[in-house]
């Protein structure tokens, strides 16, 4: 039995009944961009090593568990948070293949290493934060969204540190930020070799990015058919549907 504290429920992840997952309104509950960053990153079926950064409640590696049998680990800043992500695993009967780690990307090499993992993914904070009066009155979603305890770059960095060459990097983004995601992967020797731009329906802006680099890769960037997520009548479009449930 896995213990409930303070406003935490237990949900089944998507229509999975056979996955829950522990979330809460005010710390942390998963939502969109990291079921499409679980759906879009590579990762190896057999073996292997990948690392969730960012990883809040275990979400994307709960997810990806369900796709590949290799290692995963997840990091997680917040010690709430992190407790709900270790509580998933043991939630899950998942402790053989998943490892949480509570840490700063930043300072994780002495627990990680360097160049150990075959794929990184990570969900990062999207927003800029040029001063404390646009902060979230909630300090775990301020945390969560906002470049408080990491920056675009140090996520990068982070990514190029723990990948190994040849391995691939996936994170999910606003398309605001497309050109400084290109200029920092090409900085840190992550060339972009898929992309694809999220639309919540036909006619809309993107409002989410996808994108796969490799370390040390050749420059080959290929753009992927655009992905919608509702229709015109607010019901999921096909592909969603398929990402979203597995139907």
């Amino acid at each position: 039995m896995v213990n409930l504290y303070n406003d935490e429920r237990m949900d089944y992840l998507l229509n999975d009944e056979h996955m829950q997952i522990i979330q809460s309104p005010t710390a942390f509950a998963f939502s969109l961009d990291a079921v499409l960053l679980a759906h879009f990153a590579y990762v190896p079926i057999k073996r292997g090593k990948v690392l969730d950064l960012c990883t809040g409640n275990g979400v994307i590696p709960l997810l990806l568990s369900k796709r590949t049998k290799a290692e995963i680990t997840g990091v997680e800043i917040q010690e709430r948070i992190f407790h709900m992500a270790e509580r998933n695993v043991e939630l899950n009967h998942l402790s053989d293949q998943l490892t949480m780690l509570h840490g700063d990307l930043k300072e994780m090499q002495p627990i990680l290493g360097q160049s150990n993992f075959d794929v990184v993914t990570c969900n990062p904070p999207y927003f800029k934060t040029p001063s404390r009066t646009e902060y979230n009155r909630n300090e775990f979603l301020t945390i969560a969204r906002h470049e408080v305890y990491c920056t675009l770059e140090d996520v990068v960095k982070a990514c190029k540190l723990h990948v190994r060459p040849g391995g691939k990097v996936a994170m999910v983004h606003r398309p605001g930020r497309l050109v400084d995601i290109i200029e920092l992967f090409r900085k840190y020797k992550l060339e972009p070799k898929r992309m694809q731009l999220v639309y919540p329906k036909r006619g809309r802006e993107a409002n989410m990015l996808l994108v796969e680099g490799i370390r040390d890769g050749k420059a080959d960037l290929k753009i992927l058919p655009p992905l919608y997520i509702y229709e015109d009548d607010d019901s999921y479009t096909k592909e969603a549907e398929e990402i979203i449930y597995g139907m």
